[in-house]
């Protein structure tokens, strides 16, 4: 049996009929691991000691009756086997601060995904390693660098850095009367630089998310944007099929599969259009439940195996 900490997000945000971390938890359990649950503020460095102040948990996929928690009790990361690394984005600098108390228990603790390679490769950011398999994108916040791009590459989509699940996500025409306000409120909202890429009007036939476990793409769905919509994303009424990967998708995957494999980034969904690879999410990757749902594998028992395979390996090498 194995001691499993999951930080996740607080249980009365989960949508459970769709979560991959409730999918994550539901295989754990049917394994006879044991689940503790906290949310990121309850994580502590008390000296040398990562600390959180948790609850067991028991899970059940019983629509009205998910979970039950036991009393609250302080646990010593250390003494844990795994730590699933899954509440949502903002990826912040308290979400960047978990990582770094994470980091100081890797020596005997398999941590998913890896906390540095997650601080290092936010999902807009360690795309651009990729520029060759990407849309024309840019990273900026400076407005002459954006309107030359738009004069180069027409209708754009400009969508925050650090955002996630659709919001804040526009199309902005190479003519378009509301660029100037846009572009205000973005300067406004965000201190960081946002991400201005050329639009893809393949987005209409769908956006596909591909999942990978240890560096190899498992299965993919498609999501087609709801009419009046660019965002394909299920939360934003987004319709999802299962599909397969075409020849270029595969030729991504393949690009992509030893480099998260080398950085400890064990489960992994990648955004595919037309072609186009527009984002590698890697801290809280979600589709488990939708791709099983909708006629797909359920990859949660073959995730888990690399998990445990990974912890064996973690073992032998201390």
């Amino acid at each position: 049996m194995l001691e499993i900490a999951v930080q996740m997000d607080p249980l009365e945000r989960i949508n459970f009929a769709g979560d991959s971390t409730f999918a994550l938890m539901l295989e754990a359990k049917r394994r006879g691991h044991r689940l503790w649950f906290y949310t990121p503020d309850l994580l502590s460095l008390d000296g040398g000691r990562v600390i959180a102040r948790a609850h067991r948990i028991d899970v059940f996929d019983e629509p009205g009756h998910y979970y039950a928690l036991g009393e609250a009790r302080e646990i010593d990361l250390n003494e844990m086997d795994v730590v699933l690394l899954r509440q949502d984005p903002p990826f912040d600098l308290a979400y960047i601060t978990s990582t770094h108390f994470l980091e100081r228990v890797q020596s005997r603790v398999l941590v998913v995904n890896d906390p540095a390679h997650v601080r290092n490769a936010p999902e807009k950011v360690f795309v651009m390693d990729f520029p060759d398999l990407m849309p024309p994108t840019a990273l900026t916040r400076d407005r002459a660098t954006i309107e030359a791009f738009r004069a180069r590459h027409g209708d754009i989509v400009m969508k925050p850095l650090y955002g996630h699940g659709g919001a804040a996500v526009f199309k902005v025409a190479q003519r378009d009367p509301n660029f100037g306000s846009l572009f205000d409120m973005f300067h406004t909202l965000f201190r960081e630089p946002w991400v201005v890429q050329r639009f893809l009007p393949e987005v209409a036939q769908g956006d596909k998310r591909i999942l990978l476990i240890d560096g190899v793409a498992m299965g993919a769905i498609n999501r087609v944007p709801a009419q009046d919509d660019i965002r394909s994303n299920m939360v934003r009424g987004g319709a999802a099929a299962v599909t397969q990967l075409d020849a270029r998708e595969q030729e991504i995957c393949d690009r992509l599969g030893p480099e998260l494999k080398k950085r400890g980034l064990i489960f992994v969904g990648i955004d595919v259009i037309g072609g186009f690879l527009t984002e590698i999410n890697v801290t809280s990757p979600t589709g488990l439940r939708a791709l099983k749902r909708i006629g797909g594998p359920d990859l949660t028992a073959p995730l888990f195996d690399v998990i445990e395979r990974s912890l064996a390996t973690l073992r032998a090498d201390s």
